[in-house]
């Protein structure tokens, strides 16, 4: 057997392995890009009972669901980054909203902001805050470990995420024994799309590769 024929077995060999090697699948990386965060009825009357009453909104949309009180448009300035190991595991960046609401006709915070701040010490909080970037620029509520949530790959759903009172709102209030208090619910309903990691665009494109040798390794050994 010559040199080139021996050559050409080992290519069509060679082929035929990287067409039937398989691709080991990593945890991917996903943005949320646009959806709406929900607060329930019971956050406005938990509010009421400590002097607090809902007096107005602005640029607010429908909740979801329909029985909530309010909701709030996910806006395109959010960041917000997550990895789909383990079902659900937060990476870095903000959710970022559009909104208001007035309370007594003097008070309005709105165009929320939920991230994670490190050190947070209020009692059940998961380290993640809601913060109004409207009036006060401070956090209004500490974030409780949200229930197991739902993601399908494009759609995620956090339900039942606990609001507890931050202690910079007690003090805003006055009323520093508030911090920690329940302060009712909210739900997060978001659109999120893929993002592409150096290490996985180099996987496509060697699997692209992949693919092209072994369509040339059959032309030649046909």
């Amino acid at each position: 057997m010559r040199f080139f024929q021996f050559a050409g077995i080992l290519g069509c060999t060679t082929a035929a392995f990287i067409s039937i090697a398989p691709i080991q699948v990593e945890a991917a990386t996903f943005k949320v890009t646009s959806g709406v965060t929900s607060i329930d009825r019971d956050h406005e009357d938990i509010l009421k009972s400590i002097g607090l009453n809902l007096t107005g909104s602005n640029n607010t949309v429908a909740p979801i669901p329909s029985n909530y009180l309010v909701g709030f448009n996910i806006d395109s300035a959010t960041n917000f980054t997550f990895s789909d190991e383990g079902g659900f595991t937060p990476l870095s960046g903000t959710i970022e909203h559009t909104g208001t609401v007035t309370f007594n006709d003097n008070i309005t915070v709105g165009d929320f902001s939920i991230g994670f701040v490190p050190g947070r010490t209020v009692k059940d909080a998961s380290g993640f805050v809601l913060r109004d970037t409207y009036s006060l620029n401070t956090i209004l509520f500490d974030l409780s470990i949200p229930e197991p949530v739902a993601f399908d790959g494009e759609n995620l759903t956090i339900p039942d995420v606990k609001l507890l009172v931050s202690p910079e709102f007690a003090n805003i209030l006055q009323k520093p024994d508030l911090t920690g208090l329940f302060a009712g619910t909210a739900r997060i309903d978001a659109q999120v799309v893929a993002v592409p990691e150096p290490d996985s665009v180099l996987a496509v494109l060697a699997a692209g590769a992949a693919l092209l040798a072994t369509r040339f390794y059959k032309i030649k050994c046909t």
